[in-house]
């Protein structure tokens, strides 16, 4: 059941996002994304090319690391989303409040 069990990792500047979020694992991903972003030191290009879901409590872990970035004065941009989770960003009136998923192709 846990064999694509999330995991968010810190590489220089980019915030890596990968595996299954639901209900049951956004709350242990968004404390240990809150920890990373906490101790950064400039701005971070959070990737979500590795995020296997799309899912409102997605939503929701990346606008509390988006409003704990500044408070910390870490500025966060997004990149990789899938079609599906911006287009539920876009559904949500959210995308404006995530840097990265409004762009223009």
């Amino acid at each position: 059941m846990n064999n694509s069990s999330p995991v968010v990792s810190l590489e220089g500047s980019v915030l890596s996002v990968a595996g299954e979020v639901n209900a049951n694992t956004v709350i242990e991903l968004r404390k240990q994304g809150e920890k990373l972003i906490s101790g950064a030191q400039g701005p971070l290009t959070v990737d979500l090319a590795k995020l296997a879901t799309a899912h409102s409590v997605v939503l929701s872990m990346l606008m509390c690391w988006q409003r704990l970035g500044q408070t910390k004065q870490v500025v966060l941009s997004f990149e990789g989303a899938s079609d599906r989770l911006q287009s539920l960003a876009a559904l949500s009136n959210l995308e404006a409040h995530l840097p990265g998923f409004s762009a223009h192709s």
